[in-house]
């Protein structure tokens, strides 16, 4: 297990601004107006897209990186109905490795957003 400068929840807080960012700076290239640029955004930033997108990179990960995503998606959610909790859960751990690529490995990072940007899900 890698040294952890932060827990998995910093990790996963981070993660949410990188990722968020990262959909903002594809959408703002593909809409000029400022309604369909949020609805683009909303649509990629939320726990049902991101539990997708984890699925979509579970393939390449490493074995360090699916135990990093396995602790994160184990992190208690505050969220009642089981449905949106194992979405919730799922995000926290695509957000997690997101956080963690971003500070520890952006080669890794950007290998995983490039390969987002030639999916069904950004094209």
């Amino acid at each position: 297990m890698p040294n952890e400068l932060f827990n998995l929840r910093n990790y996963a807080h981070l993660g949410d601004a990188v990722w968020e960012l990262f959909v903002r700076e594809y959408t703002v290239f593909k809409a000029g107006n400022v309604k369909l640029l949020h609805k683009i955004t909303t649509d990629r930033v939320n726990a049902g897209f991101q539990k997708k997108i984890l699925e979509l990179i579970t393939p390449d990960l490493t074995e360090e990186e699916i135990e990093i995503a396995r602790r994160a998606r184990n992190l208690h959610i505050p969220v009642a109905r089981r449905g949106i909790q194992h979405d919730y859960r799922m995000a926290t751990a695509l957000e997690t490795l997101f956080g963690y690529w971003f500070l520890h490995d952006k080669n890794r990072l950007n290998f995983f957003f490039e390969k987002l940007k030639n999916t069904e899900f950004f094209t």
